[in-house]
């Protein structure tokens, strides 16, 4: 848990079902039940909402990378946890685990301020693609095995899962894999833009460490704008987004600490030294 008296340098994280390692500005948050598969338990829910908590305010994660112990990323739902344990619980403590679950897997990592990857190192099944899904980016192992397997449960795959599968694929592999409850591997899920991109399994970290790196040189203030835009404008209609987009842009330039906007502008056309296309502008 985190000392509200001690500096970011000197916080020290403990939880149960998550850990926490930084590296270089990178914050590799690991759903930590290795022997569950990684199952999405109410505690696990409840701690990641503390975890997203602590790290919003932790200079030290500059990129949050989601990941998994182990050889799963996560199986879904605990189902033992969820439906024999929760069935005996009063409706005030069932919509309380239900709260908890969507408010970290969506709302929250949706809303996160700085830059998230998921890192898909194994199973992925069911729950787990909410989180994945609410991920800003997210890139999987070749041999990672994917699968909306309720179907083989006699259940839908609820908790907004169809609904965040259906936003990432087309239609048809939405329809297909739902109903079907068929299994697919990494390069399948890259295939069909679930994913931005599949590797190795070797590979995997190094790969998303490079493209934590990559996030890292931008500006973060603007990146946290252009993340949320992004996301809203999904549901707008080009006149609602071309007003949006003109709001958006002023407000973010009025209060971006570095004054990015500017410096750009003159290392393009004072300095003569920026190539926009091409590069960053020189951040100090």
């Amino acid at each position: 848990m985190v000392n509200p008296g001690s500096s970011t340098a000197e916080r020290l994280y403990s939880w149960q079902t998550v850990k926490i390692d930084f590296d270089d500005g990178i914050a590799w948050v690991t759903l930590n039940r290795p022997d569950k598969k990684n199952a999405l338990s109410p505690t696990l829910n409840r701690e990641m909402l503390q975890v997203l908590d602590a790290l919003e305010v932790d200079d030290r994660c500059k990129v949050l990378v989601l990941t998994g112990a182990g050889e799963s990323f996560s199986s879904g739902m605990d189902l033992k946890e969820y439906f024999k344990e929760v069935d005996k619980a009063t409706p005030v403590e069932v919509m309380r685990v239900r709260r908890d679950s969507m408010a970290w897997q969506w709302r929250r990592l949706q809303t996160f301020p700085k830059p998230t990857i998921a890192m898909v190192n194994g199973w992925c099944f069911g729950g787990a693609f909410t989180p994945l899904c609410s991920c800003d980016l997210a890139i999987c192992a070749d041999e990672a095995t994917f699968g909306l397997s309720e179907i083989n449960w006699g259940i839908i795959p609820a908790g907004n899962v169809a609904k965040a599968f259906a936003d990432k694929v087309s239609p048809a592999d939405a329809m297909y894999y739902a109903m079907t409850g068929e299994t697919f591997d990494g390069k399948r899920a890259s295939a069909m833009r679930l994913v931005n991109e599949s590797v190795p399994r070797a590979q995997l970290r190094e790969r998303t460490a490079a493209l934590a790196r990559k996030l890292m040189e931008k500006n973060p203030h603007v990146l946290w704008a252009v993340k949320d835009a992004t996301r809203r404008l999904r549901s707008m209609s080009w006149d609602e987004a071309e007003e949006y987009l003109y709001a958006k842009a002023q407000a973010t330039y009025s209060t971006d600490p570095e004054q990015g906007r500017k410096k750009g502008m003159d290392q393009f056309l004072e300095e003569k030294s920026y190539r926009p296309g091409l590069k960053n502008y020189r951040r100090e």
